[in-house]
């Protein structure tokens, strides 16, 4: 009794230690975001703000732009994460279900364009996009998206398709659904867990891209990192508003996943269901 007690202390202090890794700087930014501008830049730094403050947000006020570099990341990652869904769905389920060799190679691909490091198609892809006209606007950007969200969620909801039961679909099947009927109205729901996971890491993807959106992009639609990052000049660093910027900035995508939450926790245990 000794050893297991000792070993669930050990195991809470681990996860103690792990929650504090990942919340201290989220919980840095959102307490520097309150403190007057002068006090984020302060040696030593301190945690807690000395004097709280709403300075830094009134300041946003400031530059109109700002407001649309967030629709404009809103728009763009709903929309590379609804296209990339859209592909990987039946590419995922045809994989899954049919196990031919051509599939098998196919994921091997998928894998191997998922390990390219996205600055040597970022030129390129930026050359193709002038040359259709769409730059600085929201398909170029989206598209761009897509490229790297697509290998990724096809992985991922391949093993979530594989984790739902053959004899489902076969009993649609004997019910006279068509195949396609039978992953609209069978598998689909079952799997919807999965693709709700898939959204999420695919939202994130897009809501945290920088170089795309960096080399697409000029004014119109412009994205938030880009905006934000922009508070950093040869002169001076706006701490201040660059924080209040990012806090702002973190709350649709845990609105987000909040609100997805049940889909998550099914999503995670779906292939539990499998035999």
């Amino acid at each position: 009794m000794a050893r297991i007690h000792a070993g669930r202390l050990v195991l809470i202090l681990l996860v103690a230690l792990i929650l504090v890794v990942y919340v201290f700087p989220y919980l840095y930014l959102v307490l520097t975001s309150f403190k007057p501008p002068e006090d984020s830049v302060t040696v030593p730094p301190t945690l807690l703000p000395r004097q709280w403050s709403l300075e830094n947000y009134q300041r946003i006020g400031n530059y109109p732009a700002i407001p649309k570099s967030f629709l404009n990341s809103i728009i763009i990652a709903l929309g590379s994460t609804t296209l990339a869904l859209i592909l990987a769905v039946p590419a995922a389920y045809s994989m899954t279900r049919y196990r031919t060799n051509v599939s098998r190679i196919f994921m091997i691909i998928t894998l191997i364009t998922r390990m390219i490091p996205y600055v040597s198609v970022a030129i390129p892809f930026f050359t193709l996009m002038r040359r259709f006209s769409l730059t600085d606007t929201h398909i170029a950007v989206a598209l761009a998206h897509t490229t790297i969200n697509l290998p990724l969620a096809i992985w991922l909801l391949a093993s979530f398709f594989e984790g739902v039961p053959n004899e489902l679909e076969e009993a649609a099947r004997v019910d006279g659904a068509s195949r396609l009927g039978a992953l609209l109205r069978v598998i689909i729901p079952v799997v919807m867990g999965g693709i709700a996971v898939t959204a999420i890491f695919g939202f994130l993807a897009s809501w945290n891209e920088f170089l795309f959106s960096l080399l697409l992009t000029s004014v119109d639609a412009k994205t938030a990192p880009i905006a934000i990052a922009e508070f950093k000049t040869q002169y001076a660093v706006e701490w201040g508003t660059m924080t209040a910027l990012a806090t702002l900035y973190s709350f649709p995508v845990i609105l987000f996943s909040l609100l997805a939450q049940k889909r998550i926790v099914a999503g995670m245990t779906l292939g539990a269901v499998k035999g």
